[in-house]
């Protein structure tokens, strides 16, 4: 199946209240486990390549084999860069074939944040590739900090939406309204009363970053105030962790030449259980 750009694959989900869950790769393990699942559950898929994994993987050897695979595909694939920091990281996405953009200006004053956005989105409109900003800054980082720090100071106004969206022209916003990278400390509190008011304020597909630790019912309320894609990875890592951590404590381990290629079959598989059954809450599974 063809590859479809973040606005084309949000389009549906927008309309049948659903969310598309954007979960990162970055080896082929990650891929097929992602993949494999959209397609034992009908669902589309977003699969996100970030900036900062890119200190792991070549993003043109990465993006050749995201393309193929979503080719073979029987459902509708977006590749996605996430939290693209520089220009010439968007360019390099573009060249290489991504449908959509995450352009991550949120370190900026509002201003910046407007200028820059506005040219990554002249740039990936001229060919087609949607762009998703962030307005406000999601708590964590995408460094790997195991718990996500939230500084409410930091959430998206909704007062600023409208003119954010109407001045950059960006397909989808990234919001910050209690959510954040990483693990979280305690119980996540989603402002739900903001995100309502950004909803009805946007006009646009709503994202919602740090989706790892919220509760089944503060997805689908979410859901239900226009969050359309959903950014997932932390849980992928800890099942791909915790299972590395179960096979090679085995005792028989050292004695299998084929250990490593078995465990990351174990990975994969583990993994892809975990994106199917965030799928299922998501509300995505059959709208392929």
């Amino acid at each position: 199946m063809a590859l479809l750009n973040l606005k084309d694959i949000l389009a549906p989900a927008t309309r049948g209240n659903y969310a598309v869950g954007a979960f990162n790769v970055i080896n082929t393990e990650l891929l097929e486990a992602v993949v494999s699942a959209a397609e034992r559950m009908q669902s589309p898929v977003i699969l996100n390549i970030a900036e900062v994994h890119l200190a792991y993987v070549d993003i043109e050897v990465i993006a050749a084999a995201v393309i193929k695979r979503a080719h073979k595909a029987c459902v509708p694939v977006t590749l996605n860069l996430d939290h693209g920091l520089k220009f010439e990281t968007v360019a390099a996405a573009v060249r290489c074939g991504f449908t959509s953009v995450m352009f991550d200006g949120s370190h900026l004053s509002y201003e910046d944040n407007i200028a820059q956005t506005r040219e990554i989105t002249k740039l990936c409109h001229a060919v087609n590739v949607s762009v998703e900003a962030e307005l406000g800054a999601v708590g964590g980082s995408e460094g790997g900090e195991l718990m996500g720090t939230i500084d409410a100071a930091m959430y998206t106004d909704p007062a600023l939406a409208e003119d954010f969206i109407q001045k950059t022209q960006i397909d989808a916003l990234a919001v910050a309204i209690g959510n954040a990278h990483g693990r979280y400390r305690g119980e996540p509190k989603l402002d739900f009363e903001r995100l309502d008011s950004i909803h009805k304020k946007s006009g646009i597909p709503l994202v919602l970053h740090g989706g790892s630790g919220i509760s089944d019912e503060d997805f689908k309320k979410a859901i239900g105030l226009g969050i359309a894609k959903i950014n997932f990875f932390t849980g992928m890592a800890r099942a791909a962790i915790d299972t590395l951590h179960v096979a090679i404590t085995k005792r028989d381990v050292d004695l299998k030449y084929n250990a490593y290629p078995d465990i990351m079959l174990q990975v994969q598989e583990s993994v892809s259980r975990v994106v199917a059954g965030q799928m299922t809450i998501f509300g995505s599974c059959g709208k392929a």
